[in-house]
């Protein structure tokens, strides 16, 4: 049974203003010439970035997270020894490795682009198909996914952790309550106290927390582009996506329709060619775009969720004012929380990489 993604009340109020879809939109676009201050009642939809984006068990020890910043760069978590998560989802490079899909085990590529983890902590669902309700379950996938990581299972990355002293010790300071504080749960959980504090706030949360004089006369221009356009529709919210599934080729087939999204964890064939929108946040370091990395310029992904999305044929001036407003949605990265850490270092008990090879 399907389980749809809940909107709060004024949000799904918002959106259902929008004439009843995004095809419906007839609004004309604004000109390229003089800009006009942004309406409030625009502005409505968006929602300033948090800080971080707490779990349930409220907030993490320093240690929790520590331990977190070293297993997302730790490359003995794989078959090879090679890959860790930085190495697909690089943080020096917002949070991606610029590939339409990763190299993986033995050179193995997948059929999707490796998204984005800046800000992904905030995402109501985790991977393009929603199969990971958060980012702790998502840790999880990638590892025993014998495409990627390709660890034969739970109990090898529990072996290989527990061989090294300082891995003990460290899971011990940030699980204190736990007898066996090294398993797999709990590496994941590290991972995600990590990922819940990468969040890159830029000049477009100055203006949604009162700052006029945040974006340039041309930004304000390129956002007005975007709302009249009716890209808001599925790009709202604090991280301009990253709420809802939707149909990829909503009012137009798209070319690349391969992939079944959503349906192949659903079953149900409304959700064919589904996926979770992705966030706006950092897109103009985050490309090569959609599910399976095809679309090489923003520019271009722009003009193809205009046509496929909306219905719509944006003439290179419209194009280049929203792409304008999306480059004020880079954020800072903090060098410092993402400064690769020491790894421990291994024993003679660390199996070696030719031994699982």
């Amino acid at each position: 049974m399907r389980t749809p993604a809940v909107l709060p009340l004024s949000l799904a109020l918002a959106i259902a203003a929008l004439a009843g879809g995004c095809e419906k939109d007839t609004r004309p676009l604004p000109p390229s010439a003089q800009p006009v201050a942004i309406d409030p009642a625009d502005l409505a939809l968006f929602a300033p970035l948090p800080d971080v984006v707490a779990a349930a068990e409220g907030a993490p020890s320093a240690e929790l997270v520590d331990l977190g910043r070293m297993l997302y760069f730790e490359p003995r978590l794989s078959k090879n020894q090679k890959i860790s998560c930085n190495t697909c989802h690089d943080l020096a490079k917002y949070g991606v490795d610029g590939l339409p899909t990763s190299e993986g085990h033995k050179g193995q590529r997948g059929s999707r682009n490796a998204p984005t983890v800046y800000n992904a902590a905030a995402h109501f669902a985790q991977f393009w198909d929603g199969r990971a309700h958060d980012v702790e379950a998502q840790a999880k996938g990638p590892i025993l996914n014998p495409v990627e990581m390709a660890m034969p299972g739970e109990a090898t990355v529990v072996a290989v952790l527990t061989s090294m002293p300082e891995y003990v010790e460290r899971f011990g300071r940030a699980f204190p309550g736990d007898k066996a504080p090294v398993t797999y749960d709990n590496m994941a959980t590290a991972i995600g106290a990590f990922e819940r504090r990468l969040m890159t706030p830029s000049r477009w949360d100055k203006l949604l927390r009162g700052d006029t004089s945040a974006l340039t006369s041309d930004e304000v221009a390129g956002f007005k582009a975007f709302v009249a356009a009716g890209c808001q529709t599925c790009h709202h919210g604090a991280l301009l996506g990253g709420t809802v599934y939707q149909r990829l080729g909503l009012v137009k087939p798209f070319p690349r329709d391969a992939d079944t999204g959503r349906m192949q964890v659903t079953r149900e064939a409304v959700d064919k060619a589904s996926f979770k929108v992705p966030s706006l946040r950092n897109i103009d370091k985050t490309g090569p775009y959609f599910h399976d990395g095809g679309t090489t310029g923003l520019a271009q992904a722009v003009k193809d969720m205009a046509e496929y999305q909306l219905g719509r044929a944006l003439t290179d001036a419209q194009v280049a004012q929203i792409v304008t407003f999306l480059k004020v949605l880079t954020g800072d990265i903090d060098p410092a929380y993402i400064a690769p850490p020491a790894l421990p270092a291994s024993t003679p008990a660390t199996p070696k990489a030719e031994e699982v090879n």
